[in-house]
């Protein structure tokens, strides 16, 4: 019997291809499109492609290739969101699945960073001593006893959720089904939203962008939250909606945003940019979209796709399944 092609569309240099030969080699062939010179060998390697693994789909294949995709029966994405992914051109027969979890443990330590940062007004004060003033009336955020709210309870939401629990947070969660094992205050669903948020000191964005969350969080929904409280969007930016946030912000200055993820960014649109003016605000604190961006991650990243794949070759459950509908 044959055995499947494997193709990997990213750059995956020497210690990921070592890794992905390590892993799968002996199971699959593997074709990186990198190696192929000339449209006619990228065309036949796609052809041939049952399992796709893909970093930046939309830089790594044009539109035009990806209907010579017709064999696929297996997208693994490399990231945890997949909302940039082109469902309508990928093969219906075929499974998606992201790389649920993997970049999980250093976005979780963004959040909390962004959180503590901005409970701890580190910003505003560092700014104010550099200009002479030593102001020190401002009391800081005591996040011992108060709750965190995590919107999204996967391999992120869970990460998220341990670290706030380490500072004796109560931890309120919010996933598809209403219920989780790990050890919460309180779990429940979308439909929640108002209950979980209402008084919690922190909330914590970490779910997917589809068709039902774009634009979950808008006027309405913030004026749910305390005046004083922390939004930490580690997700997608257009989880939010922006002239919403930035009123709130403008208008609520003890509310504070720590956004890694944006409206407009290089990846998806080509440039970064804002159609508000949060950087005039001093309860705003934004990094640009690195926080799964550490020494060390890519290599447990890919090991965790590979894993998936070899579960796949191996017919057992995958994980990170993704409904196309939900994005379509």
């Amino acid at each position: 019997m044959e055995k499947p092609v494997i193709v990997v569309s990213f750059p995956a240099g020497p210690e990921g291809r070592a890794l992905l030969d390590a892993e799968l080699a002996e199971a699959a062939p593997l074709v990186f499109l990198k190696d192929l010179e000339g449209t006619e060998h990228r065309r036949r390697a796609l052809e041939s492609a049952d399992i796709l693994l893909s970093f930046m789909t939309g830089t790594e294949i044009p539109s035009s290739e990806l209907p010579l995709l017709k064999k696929m029966k297996l997208f693994q994405s490399l990231l945890a969101g997949v909302d940039a992914l082109p469902f309508s051109l990928i093969p219906k027969d075929s499974f998606v699945c992201c790389n649920a979890g993997a970049w999980a443990d250093p976005i979780a330590e963004h959040a909390l960073g962004m959180a503590l940062a901005l409970g701890k007004r580190l910003l505003p004060l560092h700014r104010k001593l550099a200009r002479g003033e030593f102001d020190n009336s401002c009391k800081n955020l005591w996040f011992r006893g108060s709750t965190a709210t995590i919107v999204g309870f996967g391999g992120i939401g869970t990460a998220v959720a341990r670290l706030f629990r380490e500072l004796g947070m109560k931890i309120r969660a919010l996933n598809t089904s209403g219920r989780t094992t790990e050890p919460v205050d309180w779990v429940g669903t979308l439909d929640d939203l108002e209950e979980a948020v209402r008084d919690a000191a922190v909330v914590v964005l970490s779910l997917p962008l589809t068709k039902r969350t774009r634009g979950l969080i808008g006027e309405r929904q913030l004026g749910w939250m305390r005046k004083d409280a922390i939004l930490v969007n580690v997700a997608r930016g257009a989880l939010v909606q922006e002239k919403a946030l930035y009123d709130h912000l403008r208008e609520n200055p003890c509310f504070m945003a720590g956004l890694d993820t944006w409206w407009v960014e290089p990846p998806t649109h080509g440039e970064f940019r804002t159609d508000f003016p949060f950087f005039e605000l001093e309860n705003v604190l934004g990094s640009p979209h690195n926080s799964n961006l550490v020494e060390g991650i890519f290599p447990l990243a890919l090991k965790s796709a590979a894993d998936n794949i070899r579960r796949f070759l191996a017919n057992e459950p995958l994980v990170g399944v993704v409904d196309p509908s939900e994005y379509l």
